[in-house]
């Protein structure tokens, strides 16, 4: 009896549809949309020297203090969006002028755009991986350490940078569920959690492609 061979391509076609039909699956559960809801903060240092990234933090303070009040009104991430998009000049500016201030002389550049990012634990929540929009900004090259977090909703605005808002209000464009993904509140949410981590894994496996 002849055995049943598959050519490359067709076991390659039937490997892909069974990962589509697992990650469809998946995400239904999983609730992945969380990243189209948020706008990350990524900022790379030029290099791992303690001054460059000493320097790092200082500019990430600069950067959520130049956009706090403009993204104060901000409803949704889509008005969110269009008002750092209109901001990225003047931030650039802003953060030009700081390095000139300090007497340091390091290009930076600032930009909108789409990144695969790593899960990310803080001291009273998680973002699981996957790609976000991201504003990133980067200091001469940006050969050092990276700092992520979240510059809207304003997750990370403060110094510390690693707790939720006390308002008591939920941060702007996020659900309940939303944010009981991300402090993963119960065990159902923490399954979800896992799911949307492994799904942003698989998505930044396809960004980086």
């Amino acid at each position: 009896m002849e055995k049943l061979r598959f050519k490359t391509w067709e076991l390659a076609l039937c490997i892909g549809l069974t990962v589509m039909l697992i990650t469809s699956a998946a995400s239904a559960y999983a609730d992945p949309g969380l990243a189209e809801k948020m706008i990350r903060l990524h900022v790379v240092g030029a290099s791992n020297t303690e001054e460059d990234q000493a320097l790092k933090l200082a500019v990430r303070d600069q950067t959520l203090s130049a956009l706090a009040a403009p993204l104060s009104n901000a409803a949704d991430v889509s008005q969110a969006n269009r008002i750092v998009a209109e901001n990225i000049p003047t931030l650039e500016e802003h953060l030009a002028r700081y390095l000139k201030e300090q007497g340091i002389e390091q290009p930076i550049k600032v930009e909108l755009r789409r990144e695969p990012f790593p899960t990310r634990e803080y001291a009273t929540f998680a973002l699981p991986a996957g790609p976000y929009t991201a504003l990133r900004v980067t200091l001469d090259g940006g050969a050092g350490e990276n700092w992520w977090c979240v510059v809207f909703p304003p997750l990370c605005a403060a110094a510390v940078m690693e707790r939720l808002p006390d308002e008591g209000s939920q941060p702007a464009g996020l659900t309940e569920g939303d944010v009981r993904l991300i402090t993963q509140d119960g065990e159902q949410y923490e399954v979800r959690f896992k799911l949307a981590e492994w799904l942003g894994s698989v998505r930044n496996w396809f960004v980086r492609r």
